[in-house]
């Protein structure tokens, strides 16, 4: 006969979960001997034995007492139905495991491939990673919002990069995102070359925008993250203000 610490170590599993088994009704507890210890025989050893192998598969505890007092075909029906669970959990983590190593591939998981390429371009001509991470964020709204549309206007995108101010502003921009003064000459810089942008569009009648693209919430939303991408854009914006103009995403004379 054994004591709780001795079919603790025959089963493999600890006094305290002999104890825990006992508390929830799961392994009946045996009475105390003349002596006042609970003994325990074989079947104890066998039955925890099986609640141990049952427990490292994943069975709940709950359900592990009526399949030790099932009959043979019910107990085959209860382990085929926890077996099709355990699969259909397992079909679960390989997808997320392949989701999560998408991680590692960047712009890609959540971005179509014209996008990628366009951050590609940014990061060639000098734009730093912090700046692009703001880029990335922007994208993931735009094709959220509109998957369809977004292909269609990457080529225009693509084709301001040619502009030596465009390149310039991002330049700066990413700059600033590297430093902390708050009275950094870049900032006057960068609104300078902005509303030139802005003039110039407005001179050449490219200011108006797509109605299909017309969401002002959205932009909002757009703006919003511009604003918080770095403590200072709010004095860029009063700078621009003091210019004529406002808007991030959307450029607009006051």
């Amino acid at each position: 006969m054994l004591t709780i610490g001795q079919l603790a170590a025959y089963a493999g599993v600890t006094v305290r979960a002999v104890r825990h088994y006992h508390q929830i009704g799961l392994l009946p507890e045996p009475e105390r001997d003349a002596s006042g210890y609970r003994r325990y025989g074989a079947p104890a050893v066998v039955s925890l034995i099986k609640i141990r192998t049952l427990a490292d598969a994943g069975v709940p505890l709950a359900r592990i007492g009526p399949m030790l007092e099932a009959g043979p075909d019910a107990l085959a029906e209860t382990v085929q139905r926890i077996d099709t669970h355990l699969l259909g959990e397992i079909y679960r983590l390989q997808d997320s495991r392949r989701q999560i190593a998408q991680l590692t591939a960047g712009d890609s998981l959540v971005l179509p491939p014209d996008v990628v390429a366009y951050l590609d371009r940014l990061r060639e001509i000098g734009t730093s990673e912090r700046m692009i991470a703001g880029e990335r964020d922007g994208w993931i709204l735009m094709v959220a919002r509109w998957p369809g549309e977004v292909v269609e206007w990457l080529p225009d995108k693509v084709a301001q990069l040619d502009d030596p101010q465009v390149v310039r502003l991002y330049q700066v921009l990413s700059r600033l995102m590297d430093t902390a003064r708050a009275d950094d000459p870049l900032l006057a810089e960068a609104v300078d070359i902005m509303v030139g942008l802005a003039e110039q569009a407005e001179a050449a009648g490219e200011l108006g925008y797509d109605e299909g693209a017309s969401d002002d919430t959205f932009f909002a939303l757009l703006d919003d993250l511009a604003d918080a991408a770095d403590n200072r854009a709010e004095r860029m914006r009063e700078m621009l203000r003091e210019r004529g103009w406002d808007g991030w995403t959307r450029m607009q004379r006051l």
